[in-house]
């Protein structure tokens, strides 16, 4: 499984790295048909102080799920996706089991 954190027109650092691998290595842990990640973190030219924005793109047999957050830290932003990418592999999980 392959995770890969792209941060644009800037860098992110060590520990926010770290903070993102730990949370999706918890979402792939229960959901074993991840191929792989793609993380992006981007700072938005909004003047007010929520202008921190993850996307996030999971690869899984048979198609993808993506989800984009912004808030006022990539902490936050990231738990954000997190969750929205948890409750959608819930429901393909689900979808995939009633056939």
């Amino acid at each position: 499984m392959n995770i890969q954190i792209n941060s644009v027109h800037f860098d992110a650092d060590k520990k926010l790295e770290d903070f993102i691998t730990k949370k999706v290595t918890k979402l792939v842990e229960k959901n074993d048909y991840i191929i792989g990640v793609d993380v992006t973190l981007k700072l938005d030219n909004a003047q007010n102080k929520e202008n921190k924005v993850t996307e996030m793109k999971i690869n899984v047999k048979g198609g993808d799920f993506f989800s984009k957050k912004q808030s006022a830290s990539f902490e936050e932003s990231t738990d954000e996706v997190v969750e929205a990418l948890r409750r959608q592999l819930k429901k393909h999980k689900e979808k995939s089991t009633d056939k």
